[in-house]
């Protein structure tokens, strides 16, 4: 269950994270973010955690762009945006425009951000050099955290382009120069790398913590082992990251799944990385949100007068909802799918689907209407924050909203998978780990659990998280599954193309990922 004091450790967090970028960045960085060492007292070693809450500050600054084009590909996820960013929606259809914004954004902010944080790094080096002992501890422990975040950068990066750099340093021109790395060496290096940094995390669960409420434990650096062992299907390497997890007994699943995506589930007993973003429950002043509204209806009526509207460019596909409807599904397909009136006049056109449940309406169990608008027929859930959930005089789409990054539900289903596909674990059964989810669900448990009913599960828990579901079906060849409401995918589609301002800019970079 949620901890009761965690919307005051938020606050705190977020208000050292926005009081470190005002107040210190200019004094540890640069104009072109290297270090400037002249500014430092490096011997003032208690300063040595705003390099930490800086860091977690650059990981949580992402582009709105980033988790749309992370997802749009997978047979969950339409592009929605109809008449505006047309590559976008290319882009969902397989088709790749190499010069496209979005792709040199995805690649620019995510290795600029390594870069950022191997800065920070090389700042909390330089503090230990004056350190006592249990300084010099505390710093290797702030490294540790940073190189998870860094790890998670550099495995979306390798799962949208197979071989990218691998960067450890903020000077990188030697890395480059020396090449990209393979898809299998990247996530063999975030192995290594957390195999190095978990007996340096906390051993507790990430809402545990009261130093960075929410910050990485080592349980968050299993759960990105398991990730980066399920790309390279080493599945026994799954199941001992994964089970890691399961058996350490701290972690379960928020009980109230609609709930779990909005405030009440905020850094609960589920999360294992999350970012964290606030108004500090003030109606005025300074915010730390992340843009939300790229998920948000062109139109709505918001239970709470003046709640803004959004883009429209994410849209839950008629695929998706249709298999939820299949399945019996009431909770995860009302948490997932938003309904407007167009788009469930376009599901009954199917005679299979003329008749159906009450909760698919256009309305949420919170009051906001979703009217009809022209550039999708549904919205994500997942991104949805009740109006009546954001606070008195702020306006934004989802404002304040936090993003779930991973998740145990997730840990289970992996576990899941790895023991359907012939590897030993010792926290539970395929069955239990799959019955766990579904309990939550309200779906009735199953036995002998198969490797494609683990696919259907995550299909149905997972789905518009994160690009989860495209990146399950390319590591197991179902190209078939890609291939729905007339798109066409092959094999050489699997990968974005690099962009061509980096193919430009990069000689070690080839015209195209292959």
């Amino acid at each position: 269950m949620k901890n009761s004091m965690n919307p005051v450790y938020k606050l705190v967090f977020v208000m050292m994270a926005m009081l470190f970028v005002q107040s210190c960045d200019d004094k540890f960085n640069d104009i072109e973010g290297q270090l400037n060492a002249d500014d430092l007292d490096y011997s003032a070693t208690e300063d040595m955690v705003q390099a930490l809450v800086g860091a977690y500050n650059i990981f949580a600054t992402r582009g709105w762009e980033e988790p749309l084009l992370l997802s749009v590909r997978g047979d969950d996820v339409n592009a929605g945006g109809l008449g505006d960013q047309q590559p976008f929606a290319d882009t969902d259809n397989f088709v790749y425009d190499q010069g496209y914004w979005m792709y040199n954004s995805l690649w620019n902010l995510h290795y600029g951000d390594i870069v950022s944080l191997n800065t920070e790094i090389s700042l909390i080096e330089n503090f230990q050099a004056f350190a006592t002992e249990t300084d010099v501890a505390k710093g290797d422990q702030y490294i540790a955290e940073i190189k998870v975040m860094r790890a998670w950068l550099h495995f979306n990066l390798a799962r949208v382009w197979g071989d990218v750099f691998i960067i450890q340093t903020n000077q990188p021109d030697a890395e480059i120069a020396d090449g990209t790395a393979s898809k299998n060496e990247v996530m063999q290096f975030i192995s290594d790398q957390m195999d190095e940094v978990i007996p340096l995390l906390p051993n507790m669960r990430p809402n545990e913590r009261t130093d960075i409420p929410g910050g990485v434990t080592r349980y968050t650096a299993y759960a990105l082992k398991a990730m980066a062992h399920l790309e390279m299907e080493d599945y026994q390497g799954v199941a001992d990251a994964a089970g890691a997890i399961i058996s350490s007994n701290k972690f379960s699943l928020y009980p109230d799944y609609y709930s779990l995506f909005k405030k009440p589930g905020e850094l609960s007993d589920e999360s294992l990385m999350e970012l964290q973003f606030s108004d500090y429950g003030s109606s005025t002043g300074d915010t730390f949100y992340h843009l939300y509204a790229p998920f948000g209806p062109q139109t709505w009526t918001p239970a709470r007068a003046n709640a803004s509207g959004g883009w429209g460019f994410y849209e839950p596909s008629m695929k998706f909802i249709k298999f939820m409807l299949d399945r019996g599904e009431t909770e995860r397909l009302e948490t997932s799918v938003i309904f407007t009136d167009r788009g469930i006049t376009e599901l009954q056109t199917d005679p299979n689907y003329a008749t159906l449940p009450s909760f698919v309406n256009n309305t949420t169990r919170d009051g906001d209407v979703f009217n009809d608008y022209a550039r999708a027929l549904f919205a994500s859930g997942k991104h949805y924050l009740p109006s009546v959930q954001i606070t008195a005089g702020r306006n934004d789409y989802g404002g304040g909203k936090n993003f779930i990054v991973i998740r145990y539900a997730e840990v289970l289903l992996m576990y899941a998978e790895a023991l359907t596909r012939g590897a030993t674990g010792s926290g539970m059964t395929a069955d239990q780990a799959v019955n766990l989810i579904r309990a939550r669900a309200d779906m009735p448990s199953v036995s002998g659990v198969s490797s494609d009913d683990v696919m259907d599960e995550k299909y149905a828990e997972l789905g518009m998280e994160w690009g989860i579901r495209y990146f399950d079906m390319i590591r197991l060849d179902n190209f078939s599954e890609l291939s729905y409401d007339g798109r066409s995918f092959t094999a050489d589609k699997q990968l974005l193309p690099y962009p061509q301002a980096q193919v430009d800019a990069l000689p070690t970079l080839s015209g195209s990922s292959d």
